[in-house]
């Protein structure tokens, strides 16, 4: 099976058991865990998506690695001309990967989990994409939380899917655009099995801005 049909199969497994629970009942929060301190506030990067403009914060003192991984793929230019690909209502919007027409771009090696940095993926953050039988196999792919998914939070070591989704970064602008792709019909589309917005949303462009 192709790597990244396989990556993207069983992260839609994982994610089609989570029972999530509804929008209304989240409103954005503080993205740490309790007792952990609220992480410095780092570079941000800008989305201009074919609905709207979307700005997430870093945090680099929490996820270097990832940091660090995410901003090279922006300063490439990687970002520019993908969809979100994976949008499910009631968990995530998921892209960094794919061309409207659903060919994947070329990717980098994958980085190390640092998913045990103390922060949750709570709604409005930003997290890695991984496989979730492969602790270390994030590289491009993102995804943004549209519900608290604690579910998705570091829980141990003992396995793969507990050692969880790291969170980076999160939205500090555009959390309306964020929930207005969420909310896009969805459906399967060759090569992808399902939950792919049946009308391409764009990444037009992505850049580091000031804060």
């Amino acid at each position: 099976m192709n790597p990244a049909r396989s990556t993207l199969s069983l992260l839609f497994l994982f994610a089609s058991c989570i029972a999530a629970p509804s929008l209304a009942q989240h409103q954005i929060t503080d993205l740490a865990a309790p007792n952990a301190p609220i992480p410095v506030a780092g570079p941000r990067v800008a989305f201009e998506t074919s609905v709207g403009r979307v700005v997430v914060e870093l945090y680099p003192e929490k996820a270097p690695r990832t940091v660090a991984n995410f901003l090279s793929y922006v300063r490439d230019g990687h970002y520019n001309g993908t969809v979100f690909h994976r949008v499910i209502p009631n968990l995530l919007i998921q892209g960094g990967a794919f061309t409207p027409d659903l060919q994947q771009k070329p990717e980098r090696a994958p980085i190390a989990n640092e998913a045990n940095n103390g922060l949750s993926n709570l709604r409005g953050t930003l997290s890695a994409a991984r496989r979730p039988n492969e602790k270390d196999s994030a590289t491009a792919q993102f995804f943004i939380n549209t519900v608290d998914n604690r579910q998705l939070d570091y829980r141990g070591d003992a396995t793969p899917m507990m050692t969880g989704y790291c969170v980076f970064g999160r939205v500090v602008e555009g959390m309306d655009i964020v929930d207005k792709i969420r909310l896009v019909p969805t459906g399967p589309r060759p090569p992808l099995p399902a939950d792919v917005p049946l009308t391409a949303v764009l990444v037009e462009r992505a850049s580091t801005v000031e804060p």
